[in-house]
C-alpha cells in the first residue's frame, strides 16, 4: 500500500521549495490511522517512514510512521 499512501500524501501537500519535504496545502488536513488530525504540518516521505512535523507552543514536534503500519489516511478539505 506504500504507493497508494504516497499518492494520498502528495495530493494533500505541495513541495517545500529547496527541500525534499512537503507542506500541507492550504485548507487541507490529514489524519493517519484514526489518530491526531494535522492541519499545518510538513511531511517528509522517506523510503522507510513518513515524518510529520508540526509546531505547537513554540516547539517543533516530529511524529514518525512506519509505511507498513499505516492502515488508513483521511484527508479533510472544504467542499465546494
Amino acid at each position: 500500500m506504500k504507493d497508494t499512501w504516497e499518492k494520498v500524501f502528495e495530493y494533500a501537500s505541495s513541495p517545500l521549495h529547496g527541500t525534499m519535504s512537503r507542506k500541507l496545502r492550504e485548507g487541507v488536513s490529514i489524519q493517519v490511522n484514526e489518530g491526531k488530525t494535522y492541519a499545518k504540518a510538513v511531511l517528509f516521505l522517506g523510503e522507510q517512514f513518513v515524518r510529520i512535523t508540526e509546531e505547537e507552543a513554540g516547539q517543533k514536534i516530529n511524529t514518525y510512521y512506519d509505511w507498513e503500519k499505516i492502515d488508513s489516511v483521511r484527508t479533510y478539505s472544504k467542499g465546494e
